[in-house]
């Protein structure tokens, strides 16, 4: 073998790496019909036990009225659900909020107040537990954030699940649910299709979930014990750790899609940016925190899985992936131009069909939502990336084809750095998407952040805010709860 020989090997192994999320996501998609048979509905009884709901709050005072007044409204028995609502010394009118609500609702809403806040989320969440688990009256609790709002079966639906004693804990579906939501918020409830209610029917059936979501966590009482009778405090994904801990013990974790729950997210860039870096943050340091589990399959339940370890890491070093691919598809083409026309043009065929497939099923799986985001669900990838996908389709289409109409042509030096920029774009989306933060912070800077966010697309977004978060936990930046303004935009 020669050198040249060795060097186009190494490329074509560095593409490769990149179809490995490729193949994941499809994956994950192929086992969605197979929830329809192995799901956990067949195992569920009408069970109402006696619910705790635990609210953290900290200045929520926009929000919270809604959000209580829905809960003292749900289809549930009024004498079987309480409301701890622990203040986190709140600094606005958050006190006096509450308070009002518990004089409305005696005995049923109960407010809590830490004199110390600013400890963290996990922090504000352990010291309701310690009370609700001080006395017996408790069976179950539903862990939620003060700003979203439960459509009035949720809890009912949820609470079902804990009939069987297996079930340590369930999840319901979070659905973006502003009244007009912007650019960001679309792009969000597009993405949470895809990472709640598709992804988790497929973790279902693989017996095996990544998250309860913050919002919704419903415990038995038992679970809540098992797991030490508090939160884990050493992680900035506090709901990720309770997880995979409660099915490292042997308990289910169930996603209830039909139990709906609605809440407000980040219209801006910045937002959006501060929100998802905590959560990667968080998903680096459950990496390490259970670096015995990945696939261990005979040790560690459905955790330990080769599917789900796939699944796991695809998401994590996606990043990394599109990177090395990158770096792969660019020195092919140092090598062999021809050849490396004709791979970039197979890979983009391919992505071509996965991403019509995904985006295509996963509007399906939500109309109301997918009326709302559909512009966003076909723009996920950004404006650019569909640009490139067309030139590998047409390869003449911005060479010549287009030039053409005008009477121009693009000489043989522009055609070497239009390729070199197609081929990179992958990582020229992600660079772009770092510096959307901070553009959008300059004076009128959103009416140029929006357009390049769509330029970019969501997805390398994403993947740049990972970038980051492993940036952040290799420098060993400070954990701190730094959360999400609301300002009670969800309809319900």
């Amino acid at each position: 073998m020669t050198w040249a020989d060795a060097g186009r090997l190494l490329c074509l192994t560095l593409i490769a790496s990149g179809l490995v999320p490729v193949l994941a996501a499809v994956y994950q998609y192929l086992l969605l019909p197979m929830h329809a048979i192995f799901n956990h509905w067949g195992k569920v009884e009408p069970y109402l036990p006696r619910v705790v709901v635990l609210v953290p709050a900290w200045n929520e005072a926009d929000v919270l009225d809604a959000s209580l007044t829905r809960l003292m409204g749900l289809e549930y028995p009024p004498d079987r659900l309480k409301v701890f609502v622990v203040d986190d010394a709140s600094t606005d009118r958050t006190p006096e909020v509450v308070q009002g609500l518990a004089a409305r609702y005696p005995g049923r809403i109960v407010h809590l107040r830490r004199e110390k806040g600013g400890e963290g989320k996990a922090h504000t969440l352990n010291h309701g537990i310690r009370i609700a688990l001080a006395d017996d009256w408790m069976e179950a609790m539903l862990i939620m954030d003060a700003d979203v709002v439960y459509r009035p079966d949720s809890l009912r639906r949820m609470t079902r699940h804990l009939s069987d004693p297996k079930v340590g804990a369930v999840t319901a579906y979070i659905k973006e649910g502003s009244a007009k939501p912007g650019p960001v918020a679309r792009f969000i409830g597009y993405e949470y299709i895809t990472a709640q209610a598709a992804a988790r029917r497929s973790q279902n059936v693989l017996g095996a979930l990544a998250c309860l979501a913050g919002g919704a966590q419903l415990h038995s009482r038992h679970n809540l014990v098992a797991v030490g009778g508090g939160i884990n405090t050493t992680t900035l994904a506090e709901d990720t750790y309770t997880t995979m801990l409660t099915e490292l013990q042997g308990r289910k974790v169930v996603f209830e899609p039909t139990a709906v729950v609605l809440a407000e997210e980040p219209d801006s860039v910045a937002a959006l940016w501060k929100q998802r870096l905590r959560w990667a943050r968080g998903n680096v340091q459950i990496t390490r925190a259970f670096r015995r589990t990945w696939f261990r399959p005979y040790r560690t339940h459905g955790l330990g899985s080769l599917s789900f370890g796939l699944i796991w890491f695809s998401v994590l070093l996606l990043p990394i992936a599109l990177t090395l691919a990158t770096a792969g598809i660019l020195g092919l083409f140092l090598f062999d131009e021809s050849f490396a026309a004709q791979v970039f043009s197979g890979l983009w065929w391919v992505g071509a069909g996965v991403y019509l497939f995904i985006t295509l099923s996963t509007l399906f799986i939500d109309l109301p939502t997918a009326r709302r985001t559909w512009f966003e669900g076909f723009m996920f990838p950004g404006i650019g990336t569909l640009v490139v996908m067309s030139a590998a389709w047409v390869p003449d289409l911005y060479t010549e084809r287009i030039p053409g109409l005008f009477g121009g042509e693009v000489n043989e030096t522009g055609q070497w750095w239009m390729t070199l920029v197609l081929y990179s774009w992958a990582v020229i989306a992600m660079s772009i998407a770092r510096a959307l933060p901070w553009i959008e912070k300059r004076r009128g800077g959103r009416r140029v952040a929006i357009p390049l966010l769509y330029l970019v697309g969501f997805g390398p977004v994403l993947c740049a805010i990972s970038v980051d978060s492993f940036v952040k936990e290799w420098q060993g930046a400070a954990q701190t709860w730094d959360k999400t303004e609301k300002s009670g935009k969800v309809v319900g």
